[in-house]
Order: structure tokens, then sequence, then C-alpha cells
């Protein structure tokens, strides 16, 4: 699936509450690293992706709503994976390894519930079953964009997926889009973000009266994971996740503001061999289309209006 042999995703949610958690897992295990260029994240396990560390292979990404809270759902990751014997083998226990980043999502559905381990652990058996679902889906549930303008002015976002190929090199980014900025076409125009009485409020491309506006801290996050099956060390895998951070700044506007916990993971197989700035061209690619796929496949819900309200 998605043009990996050795690829799951799949996803779980409350679809009340309005929130969820995505799971992306990786049999055999992969290389991976992580950028994080937002102000504001939530995270566990990235500090052992940075390159200068010695474990060099992980097992699953997390990505989930919930904030902090959400981050429960990642023990249900783990106990689904070592009940598969899936992970970092000691002397006395096999370790998944697990990390992940959350999006904030309390303020569109129920602040009193969010992902936990058994949100987590559904997630997984939905991977393995094939079962992902782009849109307002997963970790996907409950994010919007566009909340520069205030909650009240936002649009229903959520998860996207795409892929890129060339000559047996592919690279897959999955997307969950929770910003605080606008999501604009290749062209520079709105597709989804601030809207009232029936108009995107941004009326042009700059960012000034953006800015101007003041969102809650730390209330926004747009989280991307890449997989890719070329020949790179883990030091490469993080300057591919860097570039994936190109992708962000050409979709979303603003960008990694103070309100942002933006993160971009990039994982790979290692099986053949590629040129570092090809996969990092591809992961682009793929990224600015992920994420254009979550705010078009998105639906509404918690009343806000989705990309499909306003283009029907």
């Amino acid at each position: 699936m998605f043009g990996f042999d050795r690829l799951y995703a799949g996803s779980a949610e409350d679809r009340e509450a309005i929130t969820g958690c995505t799971v992306i897992i990786f049999d055999g295990g992969a290389r991976a690293s992580v950028d994080i260029r937002g102000a504001s994240p939530g995270t566990r396990e990235v500090a052992l992706l940075s390159p200068d560390k010695q474990m060099d292979r992980i097992d699953a990404i997390l990505l989930t709503g919930g904030s902090a809270f959400g981050l429960a759902s990642g023990t249900g990751v783990v106990k689904f994976l070592s009940e598969r014997r899936m992970g970092y083998k000691t002397p006395w226990k096999i370790v998944p390894i697990v990390p992940g980043a959350v999006v904030f999502d309390l303020n569109v559905g129920s602040a009193e519930v969010y992902p936990d381990e058994t949100m987590g652990y559904a997630a997984c058996e939905a991977a393995m079953r094939g079962e992902f679902l782009r849109g307002s889906h997963g970790a996907g549930t409950g994010v919007t964009v566009g909340k520069w303008g205030g909650i009240e002015c936002a649009m229903k976002s959520g998860q996207g997926v795409a892929t890129t190929e060339f000559k047996g090199l592919n690279v897959t980014a999955f997307a969950v889009v929770n910003a605080v900025g606008d999501i604009v076409d290749s062209g520079g125009k709105v597709i989804a973000g601030a809207r009232k009485e029936g108009r995107f409020l941004a009326t042009g491309n700059g960012i000034t009266e953006r800015l101007a506006a003041a969102p809650i801290l730390g209330t926004n996050t747009t989280l991307v994971a890449l997989v890719t099956n070329a020949k790179l060390s883990k030091s490469d895998m993080n300057r591919v996740a860097q570039r994936g951070h190109d992708a962000l700044a050409r979709k979303i506007v603003p960008v990694h503001t103070s309100y942002d916990g933006d993160a971009v993971f990039a994982a790979t197989f290692a099986e053949i061999d590629a040129p570092l700035d090809l996969v990092a061209a591809l992961a682009v690619d793929a990224t600015e289309k992920a994420i254009e796929d979550a705010v078009r496949s998105a639906k509404s819900l918690g009343g806000f209006p989705s990309f499909s309200d306003i283009n029907s």
C-alpha cells in the first residue's frame, strides 16, 4: 500500500468528541529523523531521531489529536507492536520505538475527551487492515485552518496523503493540517482558511494582515510524515525532513509561527540507491499535494465549513 510492501497506515477517532489519532507502521523498522520548525510542538520520542543519537530505527510514527493528553495513545501503539514482537531487540525485551507528535483540537470538540491507549491500539488494527481514511478522520478529525482570523472564522481541514515516484524511487507524504494560516493552491489562491460572511478574509497574497491578528498560542500545528525507499543515512533523512518544510512554506500562509508546532518526520526503508536532492524534491512535491489533499477531502464537522461546502 502507498507503494511500499512494509508500510501500513490507519486511524481511529471519536466523532462526537471530534478527535482521533493516526498511526504509520513500518514492518521491520525504518531509519528516520525529524525537523521541527513550529515554536509550540508537542512530541514523544523525538530526541532519539536527532542525527547524533545512536538509535537508527523506528517501528511507527504516531500523529494524534488531543494536545499533550493525546500522547497517551502512543502507549496503545507500543502495546500493539510489542504483542507482535515488532521493535528494537534487547536481551530482555523487544522495545517498539514510536516517535510522535500532537495537534491541538481541544477547541473544536470536547476538551475532556482525547486519544488514549485504546484508540492508539485501534488505529494500529485499522492500519494492518489497510484502512487509511483521508479527510476528517484520525488525527485530522478535529483539525482546522485559518485561525488567524479567530476560531469562529476557521474552516475544517483533515489528513491527506500523496505519493510521488521516479524510476522505482517512491516518496509518500502523510499530512495532518491544523494551521493558523490559510492554505493556498499553486497559484497562491486561498482554497481554505479564515472566512467570514461568505468570503475569505485575506485580500491578497501578503501576510501582513494575517499577522496583525493574535491567535491563541499553541493551538495549531501541521504534522507531516514522509516515507521513502531510498538508501539514505540518518543524517540525510534529517535533510529530507528539513526540505519537507519547503512545502509547508509554499502551501500555508503564514507558517512556522509562534502559534504552530509544525513538524516533519522522514523515514526510509533504505532499499534503493538515490541521490539526496532527488529524494528531497520528490518529498516536497508529495508534501504539497498531501497538504492540499487534507483540505480538499475534509468534510464539515463541529460547525466548521469545509472545502467541499464552499465549492458545491
